[in-house]
C-alpha cells in the first residue's frame, strides 16, 4: 500500500490569535482498513479516525476490488463502483475531482490510500497494470532476497509493474495540484504501512523484523520540506502527524506520541532518539528496537502464528542482526554468545521502549537455544 497525503500550507507566526487560525478540513479516500471487523466495505461515520468532510473508501479494498474493478463507498456508505479502469487510477481520479471541483478556500488535508503495491489477496499474486504486465521480466532482484527461496521468482515482475503504477499516480497528482495553481502551497508525503519479503522470511509478505519489510518510502515535497536534504536518521511513522502539524504552525495536542521530524528537516540532529520501535502481531507476538547497527526483535513463546494478541508479560530472543556487517540480513545472532553484551543492551533499551508506549513491562528471556 501507498498513502500520499497533501495539505493546503499556510504560514502563521507563533503569536497568531488562536481564534484566527483557519480549520483543516479532513477528507480521506481510498483503502481505511481501521474499521470493525464486520465492515468490509462501507465505514460507519463514528470509525472514520476524523475525517469528517469528504469521504470515498472501503474499509478492506482488497475484499471489495480487483485490479481491474470493484468499488469504494462514498460517505452516504452508496458504492462508488469502477470498471475497466486500474484500481489507482481509479483513485486517482476521485481525487483528481476532488481538487477541482470539492476543495474550498478553506487549507485541507487529502490522504489518499492506495492498495497497490500490496499483492491481491484472494489471487495471492501482484495486479500490475497491463501496461506494465510484461515490462519487468527478468527483473533485477534485491541482494536480500536472492539467496532465499520465497515467491519473488514469480511475483517481483508484476511487483515491479504495481510500483510503475504508483508513481504515474504521484505524477497525476502534482499536475493537477499544477493546475489548481497551489502546488507551490501544499505538502506532498508520500509513505507506505509496510514493505514486502515475498515470504522469504515467514510464510506471509510482511510482519517480520526484518528490512524488506519495517523499511518504506518516505518521500516529503513542498513548504518547510524543499531544502532537498536526505535524511539518513531513523524516523517512523509515529513522527509523521506532529511534523505535519508543526510544517503548517498548527498547535501538536500535548497527548501525541511521536515528535516532530522538522529539526532533522533543518539539519539538527541534537537529542534525536536513534532508535524506533515497533511492534509484532499475527504472525507473532513481538516487539522490535531498531539502531544504526543493530536489529534486535522478542518474541512471545507458545502464541498462535495467527491473529496473535497485541502484547505479552513474556517475551525471548528472537533475531539479532548487525546491519553494518549483514545488511541483507542473513545471518541471524541471537544466542551466539560473543553477542551476549550487545543482547543485554539492546534487551534493556527495548524495555524501556516497551514501557513507554504504555504496556506493562514484560520479561525477556535470552535465546533458548543458544550457539556456544
Amino acid at each position: 500500500m501507498a498513502q500520499l497525503y497533501s495539505a493546503k500550507h499556510e504560514r502563521h507566526n507563533a503569536c497568531d490569535d488562536p481564534s484566527r487560525r483557519r480549520l483543516y478540513s479532513g477528507n480521506y479516500i481510498g483503502k481505511w482498513h481501521l474499521s470493525l471487523p464486520t465492515e468490509q466495505g462501507a465505514v460507519s461515520p463514528e470509525y472514520r479516525g476524523g475525517f469528517k468532510d469528504f469521504w470515498e473508501a472501503s474499509n478492506l479494498l482488497e475484499f471489495t476490488s480487483h485490479g481491474y474493478e470493484g468499488e469504494l463507498f462514498d460517505g452516504d456508505g452508496k458504492p462508488l463502483r469502477f470498471s475497466d479502469t486500474y484500481r489507482s487510477d481509479f483513485l486517482t481520479d476521485r481525487a483528481i475531482r476532488f481538487l477541482r471541483e470539492k476543495r474550498t478556500q478553506a487549507p485541507f488535508l487529502l490522504t489518499i490510500s492506495y492498495l497497490e503495491t500490496h499483492h491481491q489477496n484472494d489471487f495471492d499474486t501482484y495486479q500490475p497494470p497491463k501496461k506494465y504486465a510484461d515490462q519487468y521480466r527478468n527483473p533485477f532482484v534485491p541482494q536480500d532476497l536472492r539467496p532465499l527461496r520465497g515467491s519473488w521468482p514469480s511475483q517481483l515482475a508484476d511487483y515491479y509493474g504495481c510500483v510503475k503504477g504508483i508513481d504515474d499516480t504521484i505524477g497525476r497528482l502534482t499536475t493537477a495540484l499544477r493546475e489548481q495553481g497551489i502546488e507551490e502551497n501544499t505538502i506532498i508525503l508520500f509513505t507506505s504501512d509496510h514493505g514486502c519479503h515475498f515470504k522469504t522470511r515467514n510464510t506471509e509478505y510482511k510482519r517480520s523484523p526484518h528490512d524488506s519489510s519495517i523499511h518504506i518510502p518516505l518521500i516529503v515535497a513542498g513548504p518547510g520540506f524543499d531544502s532537498q536534504r536526505e535524511v539518513s536518521e531513523l524516523v517512523s511513522h509515529v513522527n509523521l502527524a506532529p511534523s505535519l502539524l508543526e510544517a503548517t504552525n498548527t498547535p501538536i495536542p500535548a497527548e501525541m506520541q511521536g515528535k516532530s521530524m522538522m529539526p532533522l528537516v533543518a539539519g539538527n540532529r541534537a537529542g534525536w532518539q536513534d532508535d524506533v520501535y515497533i511492534g509484532l502481531r499475527e504472525f507473532v507476538t513481538g516487539r522490535v528496537l531498531r539502531t544504526e547497527q543493530w536489529t534486535y526483535a522478542v518474541a512471545a513463546p507458545k502464541t498462535p502464528s495467527w491473529n496473535a494478541v497485541a502484547r505479552s508479560d513474556r517475551y525471548v530472543d528472537y533475531i539479532l542482526y548487525d546491519n553494518k556487517a549483514d545488511p541483507f540480513q542473513h545471518t541471524n545472532l541471537a544466542g551466539r554468545a560473543e553477542m551476549k553484551d550487545i543482547s543485554e543492551q539492546l534487551r534493556a533499551r527495548l524495555l524501556e521502549r516497551i514501557v513507554a508506549s504504555g504496556d506493562p513491562k514484560p520479561s525477556i528471556e535470552p535465546a533458548w537455544f543458544p550457539y556456544v
